[in-house]
């Protein structure tokens, strides 16, 4: 640790006491855990109560040139939370609190660390809820840095779509709003949109509005079966180029499923597998999953069943929201590496499919799970690495992946985010627009403390 680091820590002790711990195993803990990329952690961790703390913070290490590193829940995929040059991770957790719900303009403004299931749980006797639900359950501070997806997004968007506004630490410990309560605006740039998916590079968001929903009247959950992923990547494509308004449309692989039967204890066919949702009235439910069935049919769908049972709803897409643990739970020992793409729709099967063909040639254990009705998909290959074969493949897969996505005119990554991990991809995907991003970069955070070396090399 350099010497004006040591200084820095001494000054942040001083304003902050025992909210700071230099904890090795602290500091371990709020680093990157959640894959194979190596843990590397920052230098200190501080637990902040509010808005000013962040400032004060921030504040401190823009005087002595300490990177700072934004903490929520820990479960970002891409190497987000590691501290390459050292620095300090603000633990954003508990800054919980549900500021203000306003039920008749259908938003909400809530504290970074206020978790999506925390949310919806305040919610629940109002009629309104949250409709962004990644796998994990994420603070909407984390879930705005990444521009978080889930199952939900084919019909209610991602968190770009329902963010309103923002406020911000920026890089000089100054606090901005980015925005009204207002559905929209023609009033200067959109730094609302600028800021979320950033990664904690411009800057740490301290509070979000967001927009909520009407809890539908009536929910059907359903399930069905097909001889293989490519044609239930078909009846996916059909059934949104038709434009039935299904809400959520999911995609499992033989092996998904396999891994889903033994963690949630189901009893599913271990075959490729659509899980949906309809929302909407009575009869409009029922006229969606009618029409769903019609669809699939002309694809192989087998065995559709569906029925508005909340508990089995429930159960359905709990096992759903666990598929990265029941993953992991397939080979234990081995090291995890969760990636992902999106693609255009129309694009959907081949990209799939050819992703799948790329595991089996070389062996490897992967999982295939995706939010298929948007193109985006993910891969959970599981990687024994002190076998520097299965390392040379699990790399091979992943830049394949990274690199057919967006020579299909889509990205190298649908909600993970770039971090550490997808660096090596973004000039691929962006070419000439990455030196303006590099620019909007240096104006706002000269000296480079945000989170650096995130985002691009």
């Amino acid at each position: 640790m350099s010497h004006r680091f040591i200084e820095a820590i001494d000054k942040l002790t001083q304003r902050f006491g025992d909210k700071l711990s230099t904890n090795m195993t602290v500091r371990v803990q709020h680093a990157h855990t959640m894959t194979w990329l190596d843990n590397e952690p920052s230098d200190a961790v501080l637990s902040v109560m509010d808005k000013y703390e962040v400032s004060d913070a921030i504040k401190i290490c823009q005087e002595y040139g300490m990177p700072v590193i934004a903490f929520g829940m820990g479960s970002s995929l891409e190497g987000q939370l590691n501290a390459p040059r050292g620095g300090l991770c603000i633990d954003m957790s508990q800054m919980n609190a549900i500021v203000q719900v306003n039920n008749e303009d259908l938003t909400a403004t809530v504290q970074a660390g206020v978790t999506r299931e925390a949310l919806n749980q305040y919610l629940r006797d109002t009629g309104l809820f949250f409709p962004i639900d990644p796998g994990a359950n994420a603070t909407l501070g984390g879930m705005v840095a990444t521009r978080a997806s889930g199952t939900n997004a084919v019909r209610y968007g991602t968190m770009k779509d329902v963010v309103l506004s923002l406020e911000v630490a920026m890089p000089n410990g100054e606090i901005i709003k980015t925005a009204s309560r207002a559905k929209k605006s023609s009033a200067g740039y959109d730094l609302t949109r600028l800021i979320i998916g950033s990664e904690g590079t411009l800057g740490i968001v301290t509070e979000i509005t967001v927009k909520l929903f009407g809890v539908p009247e009536c929910i059907g959950s359903g399930i069905c079966h097909f001889p293989n992923v490519d044609m239930a990547c078909q009846a996916v494509m059909t059934t949104i180029q038709f434009g039935l308004p299904i809400a959520r449309i999911e995609l499992l692989d033989a092996m998904q499923v396999k891994a889903c039967n033994a963690y949630s204890k189901l009893n599913l066919s271990e075959t490729a597998t659509l899980l949906v949702e309809f929302h909407g009235t009575d009869t409009g439910v029922v006229e969606q999953a009618t029409l769903f069935g019609e669809i699939i049919a002309d694809f192989g769908g087998t065995d559709f069943v569906w029925d508005t049972d909340e508990a089995k709803r429930k159960q359905l897409w709990a096992a759903r929201h666990n598929a990265y643990h029941a993953s992991r739970a397939l080979r234990p020992h081995a090291s995890g590496l969760s990636t992902d793409a999106c693609v255009p729709i129309s694009r959907l099967a081949e990209c799939v499919t050819d992703t799948i063909k790329d595991i089996e040639a070389r062996q490897m254990i992967g999982p295939v799970v995706g939010h298929v009705g948007d193109g985006n998909f993910h891969v959970m290959l599981l990687v024994d690495t002190d076998n520097d074969t299965e390392v040379a493949h699990a790399k091979e897969i992943l830049e394949r992946l990274a690199r057919r996505a967006i020579d299909m005119d889509g990205t190298c990554t649908g909600e993970h985010g770039v971090g550490q991990g997808k660096r090596q991809y973004m000039n691929d995907e962006h070419g000439g627009a990455l030196a303006f991003m590099k620019s909007i970069k240096h104006a706002i955070d000269p000296n480079n403390i945000m989170n650096p070396d995130k985002i691009w090399l």
